[in-house]
């Protein structure tokens, strides 16, 4: 029987090039985007992009009337947070809007979201760190899991990002990317796994990582 795999839409995110990369992997699957509750608390799988920045994505969430049953399905369901929607797992985020502190996020992992500061930081070849943070690096495993199944260590990534997370849980960890200095780029907590890195953009690395969420069994 085939799975749903519910991509969720709350007006924000990459959602069309997320969707491809499902259906491209999945053809014989139920890939849908998710505009209703229910079609999240009917999927087998759910996977929150996002694109843009943390308060606009946290309020349209909590306006979507999604955010509820996006909760109830962290509980049990295989969850894939990409990008942004990686970062919304976290318990806050320093992207704010003028006056504010933090942005409080989903707090599903604990930990936080802070701005890359790399003023003045020079790479090896004497070029200034750029932000955001563009283009392919390659990323270190650092625990084996289903989920990198077929991908060698050291594998690159395609990343656009200006923040990254700071987890309070070493072992949330599964693997990091070298930016001035080690950083976070995928976490993992027991149902959810999240990427810092686009897998839909990652090419044959990508599809692969999308192919083995699909095969993962909790």
């Amino acid at each position: 029987m085939a799975q749903t795999i519910a991509i969720v839409d709350y007006g924000m995110g990459n959602l069309r090039s997320v969707y491809q990369a499902f259906h491209h992997v999945a053809p014989d699957e139920n890939v849908l985007i998710a505009h209703k509750p229910e079609e999240i608390r009917n999927a087998d799988r759910v996977v929150l992009p996002g694109q843009g920045g943390m308060p606009d994505c946290m309020k349209h969430l909590e306006e979507s009337g999604l955010l509820e049953a996006l909760l109830e399905a962290s509980k049990a369901k295989p969850l894939l947070g990409v990008c942004v929607g990686e970062q919304m797992l976290f318990d806050k985020s320093a992207e704010v809007r003028p006056g504010e502190q933090w942005t409080s996020c989903l707090g599903l992992i604990p930990g936080e979201v802070r701005r890359f500061e790399l003023a003045g930081k020079k790479q090896a070849d004497g070029s200034a760190y750029k932000v955001p943070h563009m283009g392919w690096n390659q990323v270190q495993q650092t625990r084996d899991h289903a989920l990198w199944e077929g991908i060698p260590d050291n594998s690159s990534f395609y990343f656009v990002h200006s923040y990254a997370f700071e987890a309070e849980n070493i072992n949330d960890v599964v693997c990091t990317t070298d930016y001035e200095k080690s950083v976070v780029v995928a976490l993992l907590k027991e149902n959810i796994f999240g990427t810092q890195f686009h897998p839909e953009k990652s090419q044959e690395n990508g599809i692969r990582l999308l192919s083995n969420f699909l095969d993962w069994n909790l």
